[in-house]
């Protein structure tokens, strides 16, 4: 009798996501939304707060073993569109561990549970649901990123 052997799906390394990502302290925040929700400017206003452009609305994840790493394709880096002003060149990260997920919605629960994750690329991210057009959204993005973020060492 012949055994047929399961077909092994090779895993991937690397995806590009619909996202716009910044940085600090060494760790990424993966932002994102549906277009139009606001991925761009909370990332203009989270540069303002000291974080760094990894990428805008378009980041390549990539899976370097157990974390996943934040880059922007070359097409696109250190370039930040600003709705209604223009695309402005800017001072980049690259290369960045991914820390958090922001996900951008105006449905938010008053008191979420802080164990929500979503997984990409086989690795599991706490995740966050933000209004990106409230006056408290850099905020937020900021103590999420304390409190839930993921520690690199």
């Amino acid at each position: 009798m012949n055994q047929v052997k399961p077909r092994s799906s090779p895993r991937l390394s690397a995806e590009t996501i619909h996202a716009s990502t910044v940085a600090m302290d060494g760790r990424a925040v993966l932002i994102t939304g549906p277009s139009g929700a606001g991925k761009s400017d909370l990332a203009l206003r989270l540069l303002d707060r000291g974080f760094a452009l990894v990428s805008d609305d378009q980041t390549i994840v990539r899976r370097d073993g157990d974390r996943l790493v934040a880059t922007a394709p070359a097409t696109i880096a250190g370039k930040l569109e600003v709705r209604g002003v223009g695309i402005f060149e800017m001072e980049r990260v690259s290369d960045t561990p991914i820390a958090l997920i922001v996900e951008l919605t105006s449905d938010i629960q008053r008191l979420p549970d802080d164990s929500r994750e979503r997984p990409i690329l086989g690795v599991n991210l706490p995740l966050v649901s933000i209004d990106a057009m409230t006056a408290s959204a850099p905020s937020k993005v900021a103590l999420a990123l304390e409190r839930m973020g993921r520690e690199f060492r």
